[in-house]
């Protein structure tokens, strides 16, 4: 990870009798409450390059400084998964919206909301009821390699490939982008009915049935759905599984229920369990070395939104390493305040580190999520306002992107 340094200012950031050196790459965030990995100091932040240059405290006296006006200083936030860019293409059941705008905006929103590095979590494979999300992913793997590169994108984006293993052809469509280069992460899903985060078919009918299905077209979706799971589920997952074997590519399971279904993951070389849906899968999880992430909407909702374990008792529990937005990019930053609000909060380098440090380690990127000098410079500025954390201001690699 980024080396640390610190230093002191007192009343110039030069040499005393020096004269100020002033770099046309070179960023000062003074004035600013900084969250370090492991403290909170009230200090400077110097960035060149792109790089943070100097973390020390007090302040800088150098004309071109940026007073924060005590405002939070944290890193850049690491989203290791998102659905929003479906929701921008898709924003109503009937209504597709052009992709490179719903991308643009997409993006948009997570600069907006302080994510500097967003894993994209695009679905490979339908169950039935969501046909439109093949052409979300091949659009929107198009668009980000005829945007990445332009300089034109607030957040850095990576992909994450969402599996669904009882799906036809889910094989098919991650071999069209299995070597791309911007792959971080890989999760295996089970949308069932019946299993998973549907365990409860009572739900998942309401939940078809207020999207404008027939109780009879769901009736024979879900027994369409059961004979295709018990045929295809067994021979995609080994499928995939051996084709992410040996790569430098996070893999996840996700929405665990049961501990049977950890072991059985932890059996197949997964060392993640995304979403699990109660709290006896995320304590077998932590027991079996596992990384766990749960989702920031959870916390911020104050309870899951279809009935499964509170993400605030995982955390009492000592059962979350990560927060990712899910489907809000906004709820992160809101997240890791909540989680460090109250007598019983955890320490708020700990609660930051849930949404920055820590998922940059689980997606493999060692250059960021830290303030500490070394690190890439995604900085955001935060002010607490009533308890809600206000983005102020977002950089990535030094350069003012919100």
């Amino acid at each position: 990870m980024c080396p640390e340094r610190r230093v002191t200012y007192v009343s110039s950031r030069t040499v005393a009798g020096a004269e100020p050196t002033f770099l046309t790459d070179e960023l000062i965030l003074t004035g600013a409450a900084i969250v370090l990995p492991d403290s909170l100091i009230r200090g400077t932040v110097v960035v060149r390059g792109g790089v943070i240059a100097e973390v020390g405290t007090g302040r800088s006296a150098s004309a071109s400084a940026l007073d924060c006006d005590g405002d939070y200083l944290i890193p850049g936030i690491v989203d290791l998964h998102t659905d929003n860019l479906e929701r921008q293409a898709q924003p109503r059941s009937n209504a597709r919206w052009p992709s490179r705008s719903a991308l643009v905006m997409h993006d948009a929103q997570c600069a907006a909301a302080g994510v500097t590095t967003v894993l994209d979590a695009l679905c490979l494979g339908d169950l039935g009821f969501d046909e439109g999300r093949a052409q979300t992913f091949r659009d929107g793997i198009a668009d980000l390699d005829a945007l990445t590169d332009t300089g034109l994108l607030k957040s850095e984006h990576f992909l994450h490939l969402r599996c669904e293993q009882p799906a036809a052809g889910v094989v098919e469509l991650f071999d069209a982008v299995a070597d791309h280069t911007r792959l971080r992460m890989v999760s295996l899903m089970d949308h069932s009915p019946g299993v998973g985060q549907y365990a409860d078919l009572r739900y998942y009918t309401s939940l078809k049935r207020r999207e404008g299905y027939s109780p009879e077209a769901i009736e024979g979706r879900i027994a369409e759905l059961r004979q295709q799971r018990a045929r295809l589920r067994g021979p995609n997952r080994e499928s995939l599984l051996a084709r992410v074997a040996g790569r430098s590519v996070a893999i996840a399971s996700h929405d665990d229920r049961t501990e049977e279904e950890i072991a059985g993951n932890a059996a197949d070389g997964i060392r993640i369990s995304e979403f699990p849906v109660t709290l006896a899968a995320a304590e077998a999880a932590k027991r079996a070395g596992m990384d766990v992430i749960a989702g920031a909407p959870n916390i911020v909702r104050g309870g899951s939104h279809s009935g499964n374990v509170r993400a605030a008792d995982l955390l009492r529990a000592g059962a979350v390493d990560a927060f990712a937005s899910d489907y809000v990019p906004a709820s992160l930053a809101e997240a890791a305040f909540l989680a460090a609000a109250g007598p019983n909060g955890r320490p708020l380098p700990d609660a930051i580190a849930l949404i920055s440090d820590r998922p940059a380690r689980i997606a493999g990127l060692a250059d960021r999520g830290r303030i500490a000098a070394g690190c890439r410079a995604d900085l955001v500025r935060v002010r607490l306002h009533e308890g809600l954390p206000i983005i102020r201001a977002v950089w990535r690699a030094g350069e003012r992107v919100a």
